[in-house]
């Protein structure tokens, strides 16, 4: 696996590349611009880019705006996203612009639990997602009371919250404690509970979690 690495704290940027190279990872480049970084991802096409969101000069969405122009330059590109803490209108800017395939998106005190930082690495690597649970925790709470999500039994929102992890249906089942039978049959109500028809083209999975985000994102 061959990695960017985007971050403008040195110390957190090269601990991250340490830690991936001790896992034996190919760490191509690391930058901390984002000019820098679209330059190394144009240069090494690498398979996975680690972004931070708010990168020089203005330190606001220069990581999120590079992650999508790199996207736009290299369609099977996969961005794994961190960020200091939950901010929603970036987390919905990132997965709505072109799909939610090979994108992940996590709190940087993920990195800290280094099991759970590799998993998410290596999923958006295999083509997932990776939302981290703070962030779906806290979209969650702000679901709109007239949102279509309201149809949705607490159970199902529990299912549904655990896919925009970017978990697949036996690890939601060993979440939940439930059988992957129970898991499926909850998928197929939210999926008819938000209008997503087996005949649509694109993925009924990705297209629910974005719609989970999409209905929190607007809340006034």
């Amino acid at each position: 696996m061959r990695i960017v690495i985007a971050e403008d704290d040195p110390l957190l940027r090269e601990g991250v590349a340490l830690l991936l190279r001790a896992e034996s990872l190919d760490v191509v480049a690391t930058t901390d611009t984002p000019d820098a970084f679209l330059a190394a991802v144009d240069e090494h096409k690498p398979d996975v880019a680690i972004v931070d969101v708010r990168m020089p000069p203005t330190h606001t969405d220069e990581g999120i705006r590079a992650a999508v122009e790199a996207r736009r330059r290299h369609p099977g590109l996969a961005v794994l996203v961190l960020s200091a803490y939950v901010e929603q209108a970036f987390a919905t800017e990132l997965l709505g612009g072109g799909g939610a395939d090979r994108l992940g998106y996590l709190l940087k005190e993920r990195v800290g639990r280094v099991e759970q930082f590799l998993d998410a690495l290596h999923r958006v690597a295999e083509g997932g997602t990776a939302i981290d649970p703070e962030v779906v925790a806290q979209l969650l709470t702000r679901t709109r009371t007239d949102s279509g999500l309201q149809r949705l039994t607490p159970r199902e929102r529990d299912v549904l919250s655990l896919m925009a992890e970017g978990l697949g249906n036996s690890a939601i089942a060993e979440r939940l404690v439930v059988t992957e039978g129970a898991v499926h049959k909850h998928i197929r109500n939210i999926f008819a509970k938000l209008d997503l028809a087996p005949t649509d083209r694109a993925d009924r999975r990705v297209t629910a979690v974005l719609r989970y985000l999409e209905e929190t994102q607007r809340r006034p």
